[in-house]
């Protein structure tokens, strides 16, 4: 079998340099059947759109992202990738949105607060082995190569029910025959899920008959007879999900999770002139994901522990922020109790801060549930010593009782911008609290 060729332009290169993916009517080369042999559709001069792409000419992508973060993923999106519609809720799903890309798949790369992306291949076929077909597998693989122009991977797996019958094994060959990829199925790199469509109601009027009881027909109430939904394959972009950041070379037990960091940093916002301050800045990801998102005028970290800034100079390095960042100052020292000695980089703690980032310890792993009240009310009063006029604060705590009682102590210190954010992470539920100092 001959699979998919993507040529330069991205066009499949397999049948004559034309795309296998015409419209009604149309046969596989863009013509319509006439005498005398095929000849090109009339009024059709644009170009044939890629197989991955839907009607628009656009690509169906489908964002995850961690359950309470879908609003500030949906901001993010429309502002770094501008799409001409609106991202939408995935129906049926709690943390995924769709969004269709006008430009280039690889611009999904600067999602931050995404977990993963997917190129959405719908396909109006029964049942999944009817996806084996030449055309529906065109389809399949161009989004495959669509995936692997961004970020190479050399293995796949599916993610499906019932994905080790014959079925999918039999798809799987022909998968693998059509894009150069090894079947792998417990630890290949390029996820590929296959899942039923959205069940839709979209028959014509006509096509609707009244609801009946066993009294008669109720004319009140219509339904239509529902439509097949399909099925969905979708193609994740890249070997790794976006969540999985390739500066993190150094963990360290209880580090925050980095797209939750990059919704923080979207959430507390980002100017070029703040002066940042990371407050049990741990392994540095608050401070990393918010020097990432935009440049600073200065930036600090503090912490106790000497492996907690060795990871977090690690992790610094390998993100290679370049030379529009400023250099960033370590400071071991007790977070709570500011003023803070001159570090070991160089140079006095710059202050007053305008940002202030803190993750604070909970449960057993760095403290006690019995120290909580005492690090977070500890927290809110030295970042309000350290916090210029109108400066903000913002915190990702586990510990909401204990927060909550200490925002009630310190009223006169800081106000709660709004209500706080509630994330979803392997069976945690922290909370992002955005404070204005007053």
């Amino acid at each position: 079998m001959r699979g998919y060729e993507p040529g330069a332009d991205g066009r499949d290169r397999s049948s004559g340099g034309r795309l296998r993916d015409g419209g009604p009517g149309e046969d596989a080369r863009g013509g319509v059947p006439g005498r005398g042999g095929r000849r090109p559709a009339q009024g059709t001069s644009r170009r044939p759109r890629p197989p991955h792409t839907d009607r628009s000419g656009t690509t169906p992508v489908e964002l995850t992202f961690l359950p309470g973060l879908g609003s500030v993923l949906h901001g993010e999106v429309v502002a770094a990738l501008q799409p001409r519609r609106a991202p939408c809720p995935v129906p049926g799903r709690d943390d995924a949105l769709l969004v269709h890309l006008d430009g280039p798949l690889a611009q999904v790369r600067r999602l931050r607060t995404a977990v993963a992306a997917f190129v959405v291949v719908h396909l109006d076929v029964p049942r999944p082995r009817s996806i084996a077909s030449g055309e529906h597998l065109g389809r399949v693989a161009a989004a495959v190569h669509a995936s692997l122009r961004v970020e190479r991977s050399v293995s796949f797996r599916f993610e499906a029910a019932g994905s080790g019958s014959p079925t999918f094994l039999r798809l799987a060959g022909l998968l693998a025959e059509a894009t150069g990829l090894e079947h792998r199925p417990d630890d290949g790199e390029l996820v590929v899920r296959v899942r039923r469509g959205r069940p839709r109601d979209d028959g014509p009027p006509e096509g609707r008959h009244r609801r009946t009881t066993p009294y008669g027909p109720r004319p009140d109430r219509l339904t239509t007879p529902p439509t097949d939904p399909g099925w969905d394959v979708l193609v994740r972009v890249g070997p790794r999900p976006l969540s999985a950041r390739p500066w993190r070379v150094a963990d360290y037990p209880g580090a925050a999770n980095a797209t939750i960091a990059a919704a923080m940093t979207r959430l507390v916002g980002v100017q070029a002139g703040d002066r940042v301050l990371n407050l049990m800045c741990g392994s540095g990801t608050l401070l990393v994901e918010r020097l990432l998102a935009g440049p600073a005028a200065a930036a600090v970290g503090v912490d106790l522990a000497p492996e907690a800034l060795a990871a977090a100079r690690a992790n610094l390095a390998a993100a290679r922020l370049g030379a529009n960042r400023p250099p960033v100052v370590w400071v071991q020292g007790d977070a709570l109790a500011p003023p803070w000695a001159p570090s070991a980089d160089g140079g006095p703690v710059a202050g007053p801060f305008d940002v202030v980032l803190a993750d604070p310890p909970w449960g057993t792993l760095h403290g006690s549930h019995a120290d909580g009240e005492r690090v977070h009310a500890g927290l809110l009063r030295a970042a309000h010593d350290v916090t210029a006029p109108g400066g903000r604060l913002v915190v990702l705590t586990h510990e909401i009782r204990v927060m909550e009682r200490c925002l009630r102590a310190a009223a006169g210190l800081w106000s709660v911008r709004a209500d706080p954010v509630r994330v979803f992470a392997k069976g945690h539920h922290p909370r992002i609290y955005v404070l204005d100092r007053r």
